[in-house]
């Protein structure tokens, strides 16, 4: 059987560079790649004799190119007269190259360079197919979660389409380029890695719409938040649109009698905490649930994984808050029933930690139902809300005991009891 080649694109005298001629490649499926992956592109043109160079939005279905602008734009409609000569360019800059003298300095980057001429896409179909593909490059599925445009905003949205036939790729990867003599000089060298990475999504006022999971802080592995279904709670991942209801539930003096921290006193307040749970989830040492009443919906209250050492298989569960009217209602044994059985039997894990005030007898006493062996007190923990050091109780469950504490938990409601 033979093997096809891979499309090529045909070098021409604008895409052939003059230097470093090492690092150009014509491979058009690299170059699709990386213009796929930006989140913009800049447009050089000659508009009225002036050069100008635009950043544009953009989108590529098979081998075209598509542009976003507004029909009010000169620039977009300079495209319609047999089209507009431009030079498209997407640039990822990967890195900072730091050698020992000045001139060796470089940076790690992929880009593309396009010439084409810029054609106006009019027919009605095009048209929308490049802007679902635009809005759907935020986020797959994106546009079907929006409105689509009206008949006048699709008028007052312009589009140019450019082939995707005479352009190049150039990319520098690698380590420090450095003269020989240079290697003796007492002075760091290396590759400062940079990656272009989104921070934590802020929903607009009055956003009752769950986080979709295109923006959520992770996905995989240990780090993702699986929606888990259960008799009588669901969980699934922690959102800034669960802050009203969360406050609502656990807003509560006795709900928060053992957290080190202080119980919010506004909505405000519990968004903080919202918002400084997903930030640990975006920094990989936690990941927030919320729970919800399997049969009304209604938000319960909050857990999560943290801890996390995957090298390892170690877990710990907690920064659990259940709101006071589902203590005893079976919501939390089953919440962790359906933790600890993801930990041990998706992830891997061989050990399952659960931390405790030493002060809180009740909690200690519902981590003992489970069957989680006590391990001993880590002293001066964690600080609490007033300061004071807060020596934890630690409680372990091995891949070795789960088997027991799974048919435990298991018998626990069915007897309709509750470890909380």
């Amino acid at each position: 059987m033979t093997t096809q080649p891979e499309p090529m694109l045909t070098p021409t005298p604008a895409t052939t560079p003059r230097r470093k001629r090492e690092r150009v490649s014509y491979e058009l499926a690299t170059a699709q790649a990386i213009i796929d992956e930006a989140v913009h592109c800049h447009v050089g043109l000659v508009v009225d004799g002036l050069p100008r160079v635009l950043p544009m939005l953009h989108a590529r279905i098979d081998e075209t190119l598509y542009l976003h602008g507004s029909t009010g734009s000169g620039t977009m409609l300079a495209g319609r007269d047999g089209g507009v000569p431009v030079c498209v360019t997407v640039t990822h800059l990967d890195g900072l190259v730091l050698a020992r003298s000045w001139h060796n300095h470089s940076v790690n980057y992929r880009s593309v360079v396009v010439f084409g001429r810029a054609h106006p896409v009019t027919d009605p179909d095009e048209k929308w197919r490049c802007l679902a593909a635009l809005v759907d490059k935020v986020g797959p599925g994106r546009s079907a979660q929006s409105r689509e445009p009206t008949a006048s905003e699709l008028a007052a949205t312009a589009v140019l389409a450019v082939t995707l036939r005479e352009a190049s790729v150039k990319a520098r990867v690698g380590g420090v380029g450095e003269d020989e003599e240079d290697y003796a000089l007492p002075y760091w060298a290396g590759v400062v890695p940079l990656r272009l990475t989104p921070g934590l999504a802020e929903p607009d006022a009055g956003v009752r719409a769950a986080l979709p999971e295109y923006l959520r802080p992770h996905g995989e592995g240990w780090l993702a938040a699986p929606t888990l279904r259960g008799e009588h709670v669901e969980l699934s991942a922690l959102d800034m649109s669960h802050v009203e209801p969360l406050f609502a539930a656990i807003a509560d003096p006795e709900v928060y009698q053992h957290i080190p921290r202080p119980m919010p006193t506004s909505i405000d307040e519990m968004a903080g905490d919202v918002a400084s749970a997903l930030r640990e989830w975006q920094a990989g040492t936690r990941v927030p649930f919320v729970q919800r009443c399997a049969g009304t919906g209604r938000v319960i209250g909050t857990t999560s994984y943290y801890a996390l050492d995957e090298a390892n298989r170690s877990v710990a569960i907690g920064a659990t808050m259940l709101a006071r009217d589902r203590w005893r209602t079976g919501a939390n044994t089953e919440a962790k029933l359906m933790l600890l059985r993801h930990a041990f039997e998706t992830l891997g894990a061989v050990r399952v930690e659960l931390h405790t005030d030493v002060r809180n007898e009740r909690s200690q006493a519902a981590i003992e139902r489970l069957g989680a062996v006590r391990e001993g007190i880590l002293r001066r923990h964690r600080q609490r809300c007033d300061g004071s050091w807060r020596d934890s109780v630690l409680y372990v469950i091995t891949d070795e005991q789960w088997p027991a504490v799974r048919d435990r938990l298991g018998k626990l409601l069915l007897a309709g009891a509750d470890q909380a």
